[in-house]
């Protein structure tokens, strides 16, 4: 059934996901001392009236994004069979560590350009949301194994 306790944990795993789309997950000062933050779309400086500009554009991160936070709301609709969705929040668990290795090379390599380190002083918002997105997505696959377990009692008893 859709309306169970696990889809509103993968919903919640795909709204962190796409959340990365609004929070930096990386913020510094350039050479010249401006402000930037780094998202999974782009990297974005100040401009002259205040405002975000976005000054590069980050396409493979971009689509990483979409198809990691479209999968837990597809998983959501493979209700009818929980052994394909474990599979399927296993899957995106391991492309979400894959992901964060990836949004880590990519902090450090901009950070590299500017010569800075990667401290704790940097981190955004977005480095956050991938464990976020883990805890739900494992509170999700607990609710699927207690499911199991009820419909097997429920077997037993018959």
């Amino acid at each position: 059934m859709i309306q169970r306790i696990q889809s509103v944990w993968l919903l919640l795993a795909g709204v962190a996901i796409f959340a990365l789309f609004m929070f930096p997950y990386l913020q510094y000062n350039d050479l010249v001392g401006l402000g930037k933050a780094v998202k999974v779309s782009g990297v974005y400086g100040n401009g002259p009236d205040g405002q975000l500009v976005k000054e590069t554009t980050f396409i493979l991160q971009l689509i990483g994004t979409v198809l990691l936070g479209l999968l837990p709301i597809f998983t959501i609709f493979k209700f009818k069979s929980r052994k394909t969705q474990k599979q399927l929040i296993f899957l995106n668990m391991v492309l979400i560590v894959l992901f964060a290795g990836w949004m880590y090379a990519s902090a450090s390599s901009t950070l590299a350009s500017v010569n800075q380190y990667l401290g704790a002083s940097n981190i955004g918002v977005g480095f956050f949301l991938i464990p976020i997105a883990i805890i739900f997505l494992s509170m999700a696959l607990g609710a699927i194994r207690k499911d199991d377990l009820l419909i097997k009692s429920a077997d037993r008893l018959r």
